[in-house]
């Protein structure tokens, strides 16, 4: 249970132990003249301050207006307090709501070619943590709040995200779509994320969009609508489970890598322009020394692959360097080679 609830909880469970103890009391000092069901409800009246009138010949029995009296007093004293605790919970509940939502659209505000996630469902679950595991700035966009809260409770607060309508443009443009390098479509059904495609195109025409699949005769259509590359999660399930029976120690090593020691993973890094490294040997670049990275391959700008490239290989600008290694060393490799030439 909340905190919040608790403290509700409390403040009430405090009234009600008074009007109990109360009405045994009085019970007890009536000698049974008045029943147990009576004695509760006239504590309860009398805690409430409410009050409609005396149990009859209560001035008879020593002891029944000091107890009517001491409930009195707690019963203002514990509606004060529920009243109070209610109050504070209410206020501080919207205040508190008020004041996250500000910050994390701040934070939002500020984000430059950050990637969009459509979606925490099964699949949008682990879109969001491999992207927090590679440490990318990324906003999640959701109509469920609970699950949004609960995925920001287990990143330890964390998430940046967005409640509502992914397929509206509102919503896309409240997550800073117009300034993303990316979005990833990730609702259940097909419609939706095509309707995600259009409006993301609509909005930051060099963004790369990869859009989930469902149906694939619906994977024309997606495409057609902008998206760059999509992704079925039935068939890569098929090609999982073959790899799983005919080369079992191909992917038990993948999923080592990729799975079980989370911090080793492929990633590719461009050489930008005016680089110091533009054009000079993969050799004279300090890889292992300071990133300890494993370069495995090259994408050359005019789309070629080159595998396993040799030292003496030229870094042309708008090269992507594929390499394998933790993010932390990723991130001191993309500074390296953003360093202005000497």
């Amino acid at each position: 249970m909340r905190w919040e609830i608790r403290r509700v909880m409390y403040a009430l469970g405090a009234f009600m132990i008074i009007v109990l103890v109360g009405g045994f009391a009085l019970w007890g000092l009536g000698e049974h003249e008045y029943s147990l069901g009576d004695c509760i409800y006239f504590a309860l009246i009398t805690a409430a301050t409410v009050g409609f009138a005396e149990l009859p010949e209560l001035t008879q029995h020593h002891g029944m207006r000091i107890v009517t009296g001491v409930l009195i007093l707690s019963g203002i004293g514990a509606i004060a307090f529920f009243q109070s605790t209610l109050t504070a919970v209410l206020v501080e509940g919207v205040i508190a709501e008020t004041f996250r939502r500000r910050r994390m659209q701040k934070k939002i505000g500020l984000l430059r070619d950050h990637l969009v996630v459509a979606g925490v469902g099964r699949t949008g679950k682990y879109i969001v943590e491999e992207l927090d595991a590679i440490r990318r700035d990324f906003v999640v966009i959701d109509k469920d709040e609970e699950a949004l809260k609960k995925l920001n409770e287990e990143l330890k607060g964390r998430l940046l995200y967005v409640v509502g309508d992914a397929t509206e443009d509102h919503t896309l443009l409240e997550a800073g779509v117009e300034r993303a390098h990316g979005v990833m479509a990730a609702l259940t059904a097909d419609r939706d994320n095509l309707f995600i495609v259009l409006s993301v195109r609509a909005l930051n025409p060099k963004a790369r969009i990869v859009s989930k699949v469902v149906e694939l005769e619906n994977e024309g259509k997606i495409v057609r609508a902008g998206a760059d590359q999509t992704v079925s999660p039935h068939r890569m399930g098929g090609l999982r489970m073959v790899s799983e029976l005919v080369r079992p120690k191909v992917t038990e090593f993948l999923d080592r890598m990729l799975r079980v020691t989370k911090n080793l993973r492929f990633e590719e890094v461009e050489v930008p322009r005016h680089s110091r490294y533009a054009d000079k040997s993969l050799r004279e670049v300090p890889i292992r020394q300071e990133t300890r990275l494993l370069v495995v391959a090259l994408h050359e700008p005019g789309g070629d692959y080159i595998y396993n490239p040799a030292p003496e290989h030229p870094l042309r600008v708008g090269t992507q360097l594929i390499v394998m290694g933790d993010p932390e060393g990723v991130e001191k490799l993309r500074d390296l080679m953003g360093r202005g030439s000497l």
